[in-house]
């Protein structure tokens, strides 16, 4: 039985190279490919057995969808296809569920390998260099050494809480909280809540696609 593949992706080349790709494969078959997330949402008219969905969409984040399609259908194999492998993003991907997170820079053989995957195990997450980048977010934790107390403080400074707000917030004074926030600008190296917001993301501290707009 071939593989049912819909394809998720705002560039016409991309889905123009992987048809391309597909059609050389007799076990998989195209059935639907959509350059939206909008569009993609018709998604159990087609019913795929793998869908591929690029991270950056014209009208949202893919990696949203991605979240979207598993808690419908536990069963789908999801494969996230990126421009931009940065660890922050592979966590992501690994958090949404996916199936296998695969660069468009890899070669076809790989792309091909996650499709399979996917269609056999829609739940077992794969991706080359996991391993590194594991071994990488461990050395920044030991790096930075944040406590309980001072990663919810980034990720209320991430949602753009001002002092006297995450004090309300953790039920501490004033004081206390701006203690809070000058050890951990501190620990980042930082001396606004910016550069501190930038480190962070940068090291995969915390993800981007919850950021303010204007910091």
């Amino acid at each position: 039985m071939s593989i049912r593949l819909a394809v998720v992706d705002g560039h016409p080349l991309t889905r123009y190279g992987l048809t391309g790709l597909v059609a050389e494969h007799d076990d998989i078959e195209i059935v639907a490919e959509w350059g939206s997330m909008a569009a993609a949402r018709a998604i159990a008219e087609v019913r795929p057995t793998v869908v591929t969905i690029d991270v950056d969409l014209p009208d949202g984040d893919g990696l949203r969808l991605a979240r979207e399609f598993r808690d419908r259908d536990p069963d789908l194999g999801i494969v996230v296809l990126t421009s931009s492998a940065r660890d922050d993003i592979l966590f992501r991907a690994l958090d949404s569920g996916v199936s296998a997170f695969v660069s468009k820079m890899a070669p076809m053989t790989e792309v091909l390998g996650a499709i399979r995957h996917a269609s056999v195990a829609a739940t077992s997450f794969t991706a080359t260099g996991l391993l590194h980048a594991l071994a990488r977010k461990r050395d920044t934790e030991t790096r930075f050494a944040l406590s309980p107390r001072e990663r919810e403080v980034l990720l209320l400074l991430r949602d753009g809480l001002s002092v006297p707000a995450i004090a309300r917030s953790t039920y501490v004074s004033p004081s206390t909280a701006k203690t809070y926030v000058a050890r951990l600008y501190e620990k980042l190296g930082a001396n606004n809540r910016a550069q501190a917001l930038m480190t962070a993301l940068r090291h995969g501290l915390i993800h981007n696609e919850e950021m303010p707009a204007v910091i």
